[in-house]
């Protein structure tokens, strides 16, 4: 959630940087009235309440006196009734007015590029040079078909389209993609392993993002207040929900391996073939708690621990920078990481790294004591480090031999068991 404060200073500031997020992203004109009931209705309530107020002083005064206090009790009656009336219609607005201000997507950074879609994308930087094949590549449906290790035939006589089985060597690969990362991330880079629910509440759901907005991307359990994780960032950011946390504390860093679910709800007809959307998959997610002067250095830092895993797979990628209009709905600013796929020939999203400021910790309620010891807003970040799915797509299709074999990435074979290679 943006600001109160920010928006009731300057809303024709807020309305110039929240253009780039698209049309319909902040109404100015809403808020403006928004803001004029409320304060007609805050007057009122106040003005009622020093009505009341006085009426009890005057009637404690005559009963003292011996006066006939009938007028001012029918007065005070009235009063009451008023009162309540406008204390009424205030929380039927603040509630209002708390839903259209969680409608609203987070402030780009200034550094964001502008742009409506990801056309205005802006390449940062890339690693590595794409393989040179001497034969017919194929992509990873066709490699993981032929090894017998991917099944997506069965899988839809399961459960439907968009879900997959591993079998064998591609699912131990899968197995050990997940460890390598978690190894990687703890031993590494400093982050504490951690194992989260794969459900939350949907109150949980609307601390990370509009609940209101996405709750169609969710799958929800029936009869109960509970959904699937669409992300392990849904469970892990919410472990600050409604704390106020010690300065020293800071910074927190948890990495985390979950399934993933995602109803997939406005793709149709999208990436239908394969792995890449899918309704299930599993991810290594980093999240960063931190000192709101530190999350931009932060958000380098995570960047960089997700490019690591690409490296050590001695994957090609490059980081783009998102554009105002292409950034998830929270994010102050984002980097996506795209690893090559020589089975589509283009570069694909493999993680999303973002910098959330204090919108989540608003929405949250997520706090630290500063260097004055007064409550402040911590910054919360996160990142795919990486997508475990997506990895194994990578592999299957950078790693693919001739022969339909597969060689194993240098920096998996010791979770492999020393193999080398999967082969049919």
């Amino acid at each position: 959630m943006i600001d109160i404060q920010l928006l009731r200073k300057d809303p024709a500031e807020v309305a110039r940087r929240l253009a780039g997020r698209g049309a319909g992203a902040f109404d100015a004109g809403q808020f403006q009235q928004f803001e004029t009931v409320r304060k007609n209705l805050q007057t009122a309530v106040e003005q009622a309440q020093a009505s009341r107020n006085r009426i009890a002083k005057d009637i404690g005064q005559a009963k003292a006196k011996g006066h006939d206090v009938t007028d001012l009790l029918v007065q005070g009656e009235k009063l009451k009734s008023l009162l309540e009336e406008s204390e009424q219609q205030l929380a039927k607005l603040q509630s209002g007015f708390q839903d259209f201000l969680g409608r609203i997507p987070n402030i780009p950074h200034e550094s964001v590029p502008l742009g409506e879609s990801a056309e205005q994308n802006r390449e940062a930087r890339r690693w590595g040079e794409p393989r040179k094949f001497d034969f017919a590549v194929q992509d990873h449906v066709d490699i993981g078909e032929a090894l017998g290790g991917l099944d997506f035939a069965t899988a839809a006589k399961i459960a439907g389209s968009r879900f997959y089985v591993m079998r064998g060597s591609v699912a131990r690969l899968h197995r050990a993609i997940g460890q390598f990362m978690l190894d990687t991330h703890t031993r590494e880079h400093g982050y504490t392993e951690t194992y989260a629910p794969y459900m939350v509440s949907a109150a949980c759901a609307d601390g990370v993002s509009s609940f209101a907005k996405f709750k169609d991307d969710l799958f929800k359990l029936e009869g109960r207040d509970l959904y699937l994780i669409p992300t392990s960032e849904y469970p892990v950011t919410n472990y600050v929900r409604e704390e106020i946390i010690p300065l020293e504390r800071l910074p927190m860093k948890y990495a985390c391996h979950s399934p993933c679910f995602r109803s997939e709800a406005g793709s149709a007809g999208k990436d239908t073939r394969g792995m890449i959307r899918v309704h299930q998959f599993d991810k290594v997610e980093m999240v960063q708690i931190v000192h709101p002067e530190q999350s931009y250095a932060a958000h380098e830092e995570l960047t960089s621990h997700a490019e690591t895993i690409l490296k050590k797979l001695e994957l090609p990628y490059r980081v783009m920078l998102l554009s105002s209009g292409d950034m998830g709905f929270a994010a102050a600013k984002t980097y996506d990481l795209e690893v090559w796929l020589p089975g589509q020939n283009a570069y694909r999203e493999i993680s999303s790294c973002s910098n959330y400021e204090a919108f989540q910790a608003r929405r949250m309620q997520a706090r630290f004591r500063n260097e004055k010891g007064k409550p402040e807003h911590v910054h919360t970040l996160n990142g795919s480090g990486l997508a475990i799915g997506r990895t194994l797509v990578a592999i299957l299709e950078n790693y693919q031999q001739r022969d339909g074999s597969v060689v194993i990435p240098a920096a998996l074979r010791s979770y492999m068991g020393g193999e080398e290679r999967i082969s049919k």
